[in-house]
């Protein structure tokens, strides 16, 4: 088939399947494993890891839901559930009262520290362990690529 044909050619179409796989059951299984061990979801773990690496565990709400691919709405009540936990804090921008800032406290730090180690070992052991060195460096070379222009897409931009 050529690049005009509507269907994917044989190799096209495993390949597509697999990343189907890997985007559907990943979150999955991270979830479960999060689910038992920590009584949180890869959601709300990544949202917890996202304000841990941002500066002094703080960011607007707005790009913490771009960051973690949420809706507005959804991440906000999130951070319901989390502030009432008092795993967050949220206050008015003082830069611009448009946005509303969440900002990681010591209980929610605690609470991604505690849940990491299992978190960790569940993504070596699906994603990391099965693949060679070699393997892993042309993954995350095509990653990559991929993610780019996905990204490009997601905000309107020209994709090739």
């Amino acid at each position: 088939m050529d690049a005009s044909s509507p269907w994917l050619d044989a190799e096209q179409q495993e390949l597509w399947q697999d990343l189907l796989t890997v985007v559907i059951a990943l979150p999955a299984a991270l979830d479960r494993q999060l689910q038992r061990d920590a009584g949180i979801s890869n959601f709300e773990y990544g949202v917890l890891a996202r304000l841990s690496m941002a500066d002094q565990v703080t960011m607007r709400l707005s790009e913490l839901a771009r960051d973690c691919n949420s809706a507005l709405p959804r991440l906000s009540k999130l951070m319901d559930r989390f502030e009432a936990r008092e795993w967050i804090v949220r206050r008015v921008d003082p830069s611009d009262g448009r946005y509303t800032l969440a900002t990681l406290t010591d209980s929610g730090r605690q609470k991604l520290v505690d849940s990491a180690p299992g978190h960790v070992e569940q993504v070596r052991r699906l994603v990391f362990d099965p693949l060679t060195a070699v393997q892993r460096r042309q993954l995350g070379a095509a990653l990559s690529i991929v993610a780019e222009t996905v990204r490009r897409e997601a905000v309107g931009g020209p994709t090739g």
